[in-house]
């Protein structure tokens, strides 16, 4: 599946499980382990696995499976690797003290920096 569809998708399952605080990342300059990295907050530990399963499973309609899924028992913070694009599904206050989208979204290359 082209990595637009496949953004299209795990963001409609998102919006129907009334995931909060959604935030795409355009990761392709800071890393090579993924090209965008989606960020959404549930209100509880339910909320948060049900959005994992919303996600795993509408794409899995499409015959899309990810690579890994991570974090479901506790449900405070779930991962899903779809390779071309990480999922990270949190309670908001693990959000807020971990921080992604500073991390990942505001991250620029220090001079003399090598990618390794």
């Amino acid at each position: 599946m082209h990595p637009r569809t496949l953004k299209k998708h795990i963001l409609a399952a998102i919006d129907d499980a009334k995931g909060l605080d959604v935030s795409v990342l355009d990761v392709r300059k800071l890393t090579d382990f993924t090209d965008t990295m989606i960020i959404a907050s549930g209100t509880s530990s339910r909320h948060v696995t049900t959005l994992a399963s919303k996600i795993v499973a509408r794409l899995r309609e499409h015959g899309v499976r990810p690579s890994g899924v991570e974090g479901e028992k506790p449900g405070e913070w779930v991962l899903i690797d779809y390779s071309d694009i990480v999922v990270h599904l949190m309670h908001p206050q693990i959000r807020d003290f971990y921080n992604l989208e500073k991390l990942w979204g505001e991250a620029a290359p220090r001079a003399g920096a090598r990618n390794v």
